[in-house]
C-alpha cells in the first residue's frame, strides 16, 4: 500500500470511531494524531506493517512517558483490529505493540433479552398505523446485521438483488476478491423482500440513499436511536455489538468455531477466538456435558462411592 492508502484507512477508520458511541472528540483527534505519525515513521506503510515494524516503532516510544505509550499502543490496536475485522488484511498485528498497564477489555456483549428487546421495538414501529416503509428498512438491516453477522460496510453497500428470496445464504466478496457464504435466515429474507418492494427497481444498492447507498455513521445513528426506544443505553449498542452479538450467541448455542470463523470471514482462527467471547463457566459446563471422557468421569464417580450399610 502507498501512503494515500494509509491515509484513506486511517480517515475510515475515524469515521467509524465518530460513529460508535464512546469515542470523544479528544480521542479520536488523539488517535489521529498517532496514527499519521506512526505511518509517517513507516514510510506511509503503517497499514501493511508487520511485527517487525511494529517492533522497530515502539523502540522509539522508549523516552515517552506510560501514558502516552498506552494511548499510542491503543490507537494502533485499533487500528488493525479495524482494519482485519474489515477484510483489508488477513492479520493483526497489533500484540506486537507493548501494553503498558493495562489489560485487554473485552467487547460489549448484548444478551439475547436485550436482543429481544431491540427487536420488539421494531415490531411496535412495525404496527404503527400509517406505517412508515423507513421502518422497513430498519428492520431489514438489523436482521441482517443480528442474524448474519455482516460487517457494516458489508451492509450498507449490499447490491439490490443480494438476498434472493430462495436462497438461504448470500455471497460477499471481501478484501482480495476472498468470497465466503453468509447463511441468511427465513426471517431476514422476509423482512428484506418487505424492504425491497419499496426500492426503487433502478437503485443498484439494497439500501439506496441520494446517489450512493446509505452510509456507515447512519447506520449506526440508526441502530443508536432503535436502542434508545428500547431503553437500552445507545452507548452500548453499534452495528459492530450486533455482529458480535451475531458470533456469541451462535457460538454459545454450540456451534463450531472454525464455521464461525468462515461466516464472519475472518482469515485468522485467533481473530475469532478473541472475538466470540464466551464465559468460562459456559465452556466448562460445554465440556463436561459433551466431552466423551465427561461420562467416563461421572460414571467413575458412581462407582467410587461406598456401598449403603
Amino acid at each position: 500500500m502507498s501512503g494515500s492508502d494509509d491515509r484513506a484507512l486511517i480517515d475510515r477508520f475515524l469515521e467509524m470511531l465518530r460513529a460508535e458511541a464512546g469515542a470523544a472528540g479528544n480521542t479520536i483527534a488523539a488517535y489521529g494524531t498517532d496514527l499519521r505519525l506512526a505511518s509517517e515513521v513507516l514510510g506511509g506503510a503503517l497499514s501493511t506493517a508487520g511485527a517487525t515494524e511494529l517492533e522497530r516503532l515502539a523502540g522509539q516510544w522508549q523516552t515517552l512517558a506510560s501514558s502516552t505509550v498506552a494511548r499510542k499502543s491503543a490507537a494502533l490496536r485499533r487500528f488493525f483490529a479495524f482494519l482485519a475485522d474489515e477484510g483489508f488484511r488477513p492479520d493483526d498485528p497489533g500484540v506486537a505493540l507493548p501494553r503498558p498497564g493495562a489489560a485487554r477489555p473485552l467487547p460489549k456483549v448484548l444478551s439475547t433479552a436485550d436482543v429481544e428487546r431491540l427487536f420488539g421495538a421494531i415490531s411496535e414501529r412495525l404496527a404503527r398505523e400509517p406505517g412508515d416503509p423507513l421502518d422497513l428498512r430498519l428492520a431489514a438491516l438489523v436482521e441482517l446485521l443480528y442474524g448474519s453477522g455482516l460487517r457494516a460496510t458489508e451492509l450498507v453497500s449490499l447490491p439490490r438483488n443480494a438476498v434472493a428470496p430462495d436462497r438461504p445464504f448470500l455471497i460477499l466478496k471481501g478484501k482480495g476478491g476472498r468470497e465466503r457464504l453468509v447463511p441468511i435466515s427465513d426471517r431476514a429474507r422476509a423482512a428484506v423482500a418487505a424492504w425491497r418492494a419499496q426500492v426503487p427497481a433502478a437503485s443498484p444498492w439494497l439500501f439506496p440513499s441520494g446517489k450512493g447507498h446509505l452510509s456507515r455513521v447512519r447506520l449506526y445513528q440508526l441502530i443508536r436511536a432503535l436502542a434508545g426506544l428500547a431503553g437500552i443505553p445507545p452507548d452500548r449498542v453499534s452495528p459492530h455489538v450486533l455482529r458480535h452479538a451475531f458470533a456469541t450467541h451462535l457460538l454459545e448455542g454450540g456451534a463450531d468455531l472454525r464455521a464461525l470463523q468462515a461466516m464472519l470471514g475472518h482469515a485468522d482462527i485467533a481473530t475469532t477466538e478473541i472475538y466470540t467471547h464466551v464465559d468460562s463457566r459456559r465452556l466448562v459446563e460445554l465440556v463436561n456435558a459433551r466431552h466423551p471422557l465427561g461420562e467416563a468421569l461421572a460414571d467413575a464417580r458412581v462407582d467410587a462411592k461406598p456401598d449403603p450399610a
